[in-house]
This record gives C-alpha cells, structure tokens and sequence, in this order.
C-alpha cells in the first residue's frame, strides 16, 4: 500500500509539472513575452509552490528526495528550452 501512495505521489507531483509548462507555454503564446514581469512573476510563483509540495512529499517519505530534484530539473530545462525557442522568434 506505501509503494501506491509514494507512486500516487510522485504522478500527482509529475502533473503539476506539466500543467506549470502548459501554463507557461499558454502564456507565452498568446498574453506576454518572457521579459515581462507577469511572465516572470508566474513563473516564480508556480516553481516555488511546486517546490514546496516536492518538499512536503519529501517529507512525508512519499517521494525520494533525488527524485523531487530531478522532476524540477527536468522542469527547468524544458522552461528554458521553451524561453529559448521562443526568443528565436
């Protein structure tokens, strides 16, 4: 039962990240450019909560702590590969 919460978990923490890219991408497709400060401030403001459930999960021995780090790094890296692209525009 453990393994299917720490599982529950982790694919509820995955789908926040993925909703913060579709966020992002939404946003930067149709309301404004990555150098405003509405971009920036989602953006941080949407990191940090999901930063804080990782850590909660982390805490509750739901989620491996390595894991949690490499689900925000993966974030990042797709974030800035879509600022990238998009600045290419």
């Amino acid at each position: 039962m453990a393994t299917g919460h720490r599982e529950r978990a982790f694919d509820l923490l995955k789908a926040d990240a993925d909703k913060i890219l579709k966020l992002i991408e939404v946003q930067m497709e149709n309301l404004t450019m990555p150098q405003c400060p509405l971009y920036e401030e989602v953006l941080d403001t949407q990191m940090f909560g999901l930063s804080r459930e990782i850590d909660f999960a982390v805490r509750l021995n739901l989620v491996e702590e390595e894991a949690g780090k490499k689900l925000l790094e993966s974030l990042e890296k797709q974030l800035t590969a879509l600022h990238d692209a998009s600045m290419k525009k």
